[in-house]
């Protein structure tokens, strides 16, 4: 049997499929970010998924695409945590954006993206990923994500940036006290993930003429910074994956466009097209 896993720092999406491609599970535990979470706190985290680990002794092999996962280290202690529930099987663990370049593949290269909860992006040529930038993380980089734009929202809220009824929508939501904000970026392990939470608030009023133009800068912020440094932008399809993307479509295509780049797809979760990937190219080589 095969596990096939795209984890995010905010949840990870778990599927379970027969050696002849046919999925016996569907399910999702929450993210394991190495940048972020306590490596302990990974193991402990999936043994409380009793669906899962109820497959420990049938697993041979685990394909674990992760958010922070870009560098050896990190990677090796992913896989360390998971053989401990997984003790039989062969774990395999790599970077997220090669996850979201296989997902996004539609035969031609292109450029991918992810704008989830963090952000990246790669060219994918349908063999080999190129990266130019390195991913600076929750603090100094991710622009146009979830934890970017709710740091933003968050930001403008207590400066009084706001405008009067969306300030007071937020006091009721949220009854936020600064000191419970600085507790939860500080001494919070998921702090990225906590802050990327109240970009529900924009999702649900991004019609609002200040959200229009809110969301516009912040995702043009991130073609700028990540996506402009690749010589095949201008040429190349862009690929998008993830729920920032997603619910921001709109806003995308319209800042792309200011740039004349070509958008291509743009999907939510990547775990379907990421699992027939496994089904047409990886599953017949094993």
């Amino acid at each position: 049997m095969i596990a096939i896993v795209d984890g995010g720092s905010t949840k990870c999406d778990w599927v379970i499929l027969e050696n002849d491609g046919t999925e016996v599970l569907k399910t999702e535990t929450v993210g394991f970010n190495p940048n972020i979470t306590k490596p302990e706190l990974i193991a402990i985290e999936l043994e409380k998924n009793q669906a899962l680990t109820k497959f420990c002794d049938y697993l041979e092999n685990i394909f674990f695409y992760g958010s922070g996962c870009g560098t050896p280290e990190n990677r090796l202690i992913v896989e360390r945590e998971i053989q401990k529930v997984f003790t039989k099987s062969n774990i395999q663990v790599k970077e997220d954006l090669l996850a979201a370049a296989y997902a996004a593949y539609r035969g031609v290269p292109a450029i991918v993206c992810i704008l989830g909860t963090g952000s990246n992006a790669c060219y994918f040529d349908g063999e080999n990923v190129k990266t130019e930038l390195p991913s600076l993380g929750f603090l100094i980089g991710d622009e146009g994500s979830g934890s970017a734009l709710g740091k933003q929202l968050v930001r403008h809220y207590f400066m009084k940036k706001l405008p009067p009824d969306l300030h007071q929508q937020f006091t009721e939501i949220y009854q936020l006290n600064i000191d419970d904000l600085l507790k939860n970026m500080y001494h919070n392990p998921r702090a990225n993930a906590y802050m990327a939470d109240f970009t529900r608030f924009i999702v649900d009023r991004k019609s609002h003429p200040y959200f229009q133009n809110f969301i516009y800068k912040e995702l043009k912020n991130f073609l700028e910074f990540q996506v402009m440094p690749y010589e095949e932008c201008r040429d190349a399809e862009i690929n998008f994956i993830g729920s920032v993307a997603y619910f921001f479509e709109d806003s995308l295509r319209a800042a792309a466009a200011d740039f004349h780049f070509k958008v291509g797809t743009v999907v939510q979760k990547p775990i379907e097209s990421l699992v027939n990937y496994h089904r047409a190219y990886i599953i017949p080589k094993l």
